[in-house]
């Protein structure tokens, strides 16, 4: 039994070492195998990776060879090039050869006949001598006493026919200046064809229903009241059917007092509180029409870089008046009037129609100054940096300085030429429009008054004072004042009414 278990222990044994012997010469055959293998593959690659290398080398080849190719054939035309510049130089310089031979031949030439020419200047010179002894002999003077006396003759002739000339001339640019003047006057007149004078001191407000005329003027007639006192500008109310009259001598106002009027009626609500708001907001809207009027006034004349208080002030001439006469249109007016008689005269055209506009900004001032209008419309394009020939041409319209370019005189006449056609001012309203004016002034120099509005024709002033700064006893004689100095220092027709308004006002808001 032992011994089978031994037999069978190393049968085992056996048939492992044979197993493991077997294995592993299997293992290695097959190494053998795959390292052939892995060989041939490798061979394989190496010969692809060849051949890829080859022909990268012969793409790189052919692209040097054309490249090396192209630079020399620009090489070539370079070297061309060259050649055709080197025989053009060379036909250059000998064609420069041949005039430097040509020249040399001419200056030899003028050379000898320069000789000559002084060899014949030298022999007329003596024959000049010889003839001038000649003279003197025969005449018994000398030289230069014949060429004095001559001189002298000539002289004395010249001077008689210059006369005789200049006062032919004159008299000619007399009748030629006089006549070219009338023509230059009247066809500029003829170019600029403008509206007559028309002048207003009411506007006429429509409204849809009389019904609207209770609410204006609301109760005890405080609403009409209160806008009187907001615009200065006097309300009728009578029994014109759909209409209410609008009454002031300055335009502006009625305009302020128009433009509320109708805001006013649109919405419907109408008391002393929402008067007072709408007419502040206008009166904005005013200012802003005006600098828009002025904006457009230089843009249609083709006027440009004037400064922005300059526009300003030509937007307000539209609400002023000259004598009848509307300030912006006269103004309008003497600007191409200008134009055109510069164009004529041959001066320049643009200057003098800048000149033109502005030459009437001293009327619309926004403080009473007290120089001539002419003047203070002078030192404003002065100090808003205009050039001199316009300011001068602004201050000599009226001759009130002296003229120092010719724009003066153009400006001179064409603003009378504007003015003086028929139909184009009436001297009553601009009297009348001053005396209004003055009578506002006189009131306002007086302390604690805040505003001044003259009415119904200048029959009646409202003055407007501060609650705070007068009290109800002063108010009663500031009027007594007022009244007093206005029929000691002015000329007026039947009687003026002067209103003293005091109003006390509280004021607080709740948050």
């Amino acid at each position: 039994m032992t011994v089978t278990i031994i037999v069978a222990v190393i049968c085992l044994i056996a048939g492992g070492v044979a197993s493991y012997l077997f294995f592993r010469y299997g293992l290695k055959n097959k190494y053998n195998t795959i390292l052939k293998e892995a060989e041939a593959e490798a061979e394989v690659i190496k010969k692809n990776k060849l051949l890829e290398v080859k022909e990268k080398f012969l793409n790189k080849k052919a692209d040097l060879e054309k490249e090396v190719a192209l630079r020399n054939q620009k090489i070539q035309q370079a070297e061309n090039k060259l050649k055709q510049r080197e025989m053009v130089l060379n036909q250059r310089n000998e064609e420069v050869q041949r005039k430097k031979a040509e020249a040399d031949a001419v200056r030899d030439n003028l050379e000898v006949q320069l000789g000559i020419v002084e060899k014949k200047k030298d022999e007329l010179e003596q024959l000049q001598r010889q003839e001038i002894e000649k003279l003197e002999t025969i005449s018994g003077l000398s030289a230069e006493e014949a060429k004095e006396r001559l001189v002298e003759s000539l002289k004395e002739e010249a001077k008689t026919q210059a006369q005789s000339y200049i006062n032919d001339i004159m008299d000619d640019a007399k009748l030629t200046a006089s006549k070219e003047a009338k023509r230059i006057v009247i066809q500029s007149i003829q170019r600029v064809a403008t509206e007559t004078a028309i002048e207003n001191s009411v506007t006429v407000f429509h409204i849809d229903s009389d019904e609207v005329k209770g609410r204006i003027i609301g109760r005890e007639g405080r609403n009409i009241r209160a806008l009187e006192a907001a615009t200065g500008v006097e309300i009728v109310v009578d029994d014109t059917p759909e209409a209410i009259v609008l009454s002031a001598f300055d335009p502006v106002r009625r305009e302020i007092a128009r433009l509320a009027l109708h805001q006013l009626v649109t919405d419907g609500r109408i008391h002393p509180a929402r008067i007072e708001e709408v007419v502040a907001k206008v009166k904005k809207q005013v200012e802003e029409e005006i600098i828009e009027t002025g904006k457009r006034t230089t843009i249609d004349l083709g006027i440009h870089g004037l400064h922005p208080e300059l526009i300003r002030i030509i937007g307000k001439m539209k609400y002023r008046s000259s004598y009848g006469q509307n300030l912006l249109q006269h103004a309008r007016e003497t600007a191409n009037l200008c134009a055109v008689m510069a164009s004529e005269l041959g001066l320049n055209p643009k200057k003098a129609k800048r000149a033109g506009l502005l030459h009437d900004i001293g009327k619309v001032p926004d403080e009473e100054p007290e120089l001539p209008h002419a003047l203070y419309g002078m030192k404003l394009a002065e100090k808003f940096k205009e050039k001199a020939d316009i300011c001068n041409a602004i201050g000599a319209h009226h001759d009130e300085v002296e003229m120092t370019s010719l724009l003066a005189p153009i400006v001179q006449v064409c603003d009378a030429i504007s003015g003086a056609r028929p139909g184009a001012r009436r001297e009553i309203v601009e009297a009348y429009i001053k005396r209004l004016n003055d009578l506002e002034q006189l009131a306002m120099s007086y302390p604690g008054v805040t505003k001044t509005y003259a009415i119904q024709a200048g029959r009646e002033l409202r003055v407007i004072v501060g609650a705070d700064k007068i009290d109800d006893k002063q108010t009663e004689s500031l009027s007594g004042e007022i009244a007093k100095k206005i029929q000691d220092e002015m000329t007026y027709p039947g009687q003026v009414k002067i209103t003293v308004i005091r109003e006390t006002r509280a004021v607080s808001y709740a948050k």
